[in-house]
């Protein structure tokens, strides 16, 4: 089944249109999880606050886009809990986490029981400009307005506007890679 099948234009409002469109198959899901447990990814925990309540998730699908608006991308999976209150906050921090700040991942990956504003008792907070929470011993948290974001496929991806940010102590961050923890 090609791209195209899996995810007409109609779905995804008009977005990532390619003219003339093209049709190509993609690789099957299976095989594409374990190339992609190949790629060595910073980890982050993706904080938000705000009318629709205080959530967090830990992601690697975070990526810068442009320093002119300072621009990052975040792809969330839109049956993720947190995608209601990333739609009625638009705003939310992504805090790039430390070597040794693996604890804190597994929370706000689900691996603990720990849910809602529970997970926000592992670590310590402060906010920046947006009032997401925003992790002290990052190595660098980007507090962010949501501009607007795309459903493609199973995700959403969110562009945000960085307002805001705050450089923790310079150090090794946490990566994951072929599926653990690494320190780099």
């Amino acid at each position: 089944m090609s791209w195209h099948e899996q995810r007409p234009d109609d779905a995804t409002g008009g977005a990532f249109t390619v003219d003339p469109p093209v049709d190509f198959p993609t690789v099957e899901p299976v095989r594409f999880r374990e190339a992609m447990a190949r790629f060595g990814a910073a980890v982050h925990v993706v904080t938000t606050d705000g009318p629709g309540g205080k959530h967090g998730f830990t992601a690697t699908a975070v990526s810068s886009v442009s320093d002119q608006p300072a621009t990052l991308l975040v792809c969330v999976n839109h049956r993720s809990r947190v995608t209601s209150a990333l739609h009625a906050n638009r705003v939310l921090c992504v805090n790039t986490l430390r070597a040794g700040d693996d604890p804190v991942a597994d929370v706000f990956a689900g691996r603990t029981g720990l849910s809602g504003e529970q997970r926000f008792l592992q670590g310590d907070w402060t906010t920046l400009e947006t009032g997401s929470p925003a992790l002290l011993s990052a190595v660098v948290s980007c507090d962010c307005r949501v501009i607007e974001w795309k459903p493609v496929a199973s995700h959403n991806v969110y562009f945000c506007g960085v307002v805001a940010v705050r450089q923790g102590e310079p150090g090794s961050a946490l990566v994951y890679h072929e599926r653990t923890y690494k320190h780099v």
